[in-house]
């Protein structure tokens, strides 16, 4: 009974801006975008104004319309990798491997089967069709947060590219999540670039060449970052206190033309936009680190935003609707407050917006 009354008191004492469960919203399975819009243009677009709380509905193609002539618009050039594999074990049952890194010979896994894979098991590869290949895995190691380490038989590169799958999110459940053309290449960002990521920045899946061409006509800059989407993307916050809660780190890279242009940006008082959660995390992680100033360079971001983090560089951000109590939906709460983002929410549940990944935009100002 003590016990219980001191779990029950320690929750009590965490501010409600800092618990899990004041980041939970219902969803209703259906608003969950199984298939991306016809055009990625075609989505939808909710403005959220932090300054006075109005929502205003749109297009995405009407974006352009709502940047100013000395904004620059900061993407995320990743590339995704078709990270997933299907293997098979001796027993003949099925296996799902999540690549989250790729070393050497090995890569390094998250994985779905029936029971437990032990130490030293051989899994045989299969092909996109479902056909048991010559490539075999063996389990060298499995770490105590249940990531595996395996050994391919041949190059990981090599195994991902000819027999990897679209690495789409669990929540789009259609019976083929297959490598096929249209996942291909709607789960891929117009201006993916650099090979790294497990998952896509999905806010920049809603522009095409068109709207970029437009954007740049009014005079926005288009800067590009690199930040490697990485399995903390997927890893759910468990904390009731979500400030024991830790993002997992990423590697970015800034190039010194990219890191000129923001701190022009910054010093002129103008407006940076960044597409996507990953672009506010690379930025305010490098800024933090840097006085405000953006370093051009590689590393990792560690940083985990959280509410009452100072904004040194976003001006505005592009993003999706996330998944409740995500540290994703965190982030853009402490951007615009959580008041305002559930308000937000709400509206577009009420206007059957579409959801997660394939789903509609938010552009908050």
């Amino acid at each position: 009974m003590n016990i219980i009354r001191c779990l029950e008191v320690s929750l009590e004492e965490i501010p409600e801006e800092f618990r899990l469960s004041s980041y939970d919203y219902f969803l209703p399975k259906d608003l969950i975008a199984q298939v991306p819009a016809p055009k990625r243009t075609d989505s939808r677009l909710l403005v959220l104004n932090r300054k006075d709380g109005t929502i205003r509905h749109f297009r995405f193609i009407n974006l352009v319309d709502l940047l100013d002539p000395s904004d620059i618009l900061v993407v995320n050039d990743t590339k995704v990798i078709p990270a997933r594999l299907f293997a098979e074990r001796h027993t003949g049952g099925k296996v799902e491997v999540f690549t989250v890194r790729i070393e050497d010979k090995t890569i390094k896994a998250m994985y779905r089967t029936r029971g437990r894979l032990r130490e030293g098991e051989v899994l045989n590869i299969l092909d996109r069709a479902g056909r048991r290949t010559d490539i075999v895995g063996r389990v060298a190691s499995i770490a105590s947060d249940g990531l595996i380490s395996l050994e391919l038989s041949v190059a990981p590169k090599e195994v991902l590219s000819s027999h990897g799958h679209v690495p789409l999110p669990p929540y789009i459940r259609r019976k083929d999540q297959s490598f096929h053309e249209n996942d291909a290449q709607r789960y891929q960002t117009v201006f993916a670039r650099k090979e790294g990521s497990v998952a896509a920045p999905t806010a920049g899946l809603h522009f095409d060449y068109d709207l970029l061409k437009c954007i740049k006509e009014k005079g926005v800059k288009v800067i590009p970052v690199t930040l490697h989407v990485g399995p903390g993307t997927f890893k759910p916050v468990k904390t009731e206190d979500i400030r024991l809660h830790k993002v997992l780190p990423e590697y970015y890279y800034v190039s010194e033309s990219s890191a000129n242009e923001i701190n022009l940006a910054l010093r002129e008082k103008r407006r940076v936009v960044a597409v996507g959660t990953t672009v506010v995390r690379t930025l305010e992680h490098i800024a933090m680190a840097n006085d405000g100033c953006i370093v051009s360079g590689e590393g990792l971001a560690t940083l985990t935003i959280l509410p009452g983090h100072t904004f040194r560089v976003v001006g505005a951000m592009v993003t999706n609707f996330h998944i409740p109590k995500s540290s994703l939906i965190i982030l853009v709460c402490a951007f615009a407050s959580r008041s305002l983002i559930m308000k937000a929410y709400e509206e577009a549940k009420s206007l059957r917006y579409r959801f997660y990944s394939y789903g509609d935009a938010m552009l908050i100002l």
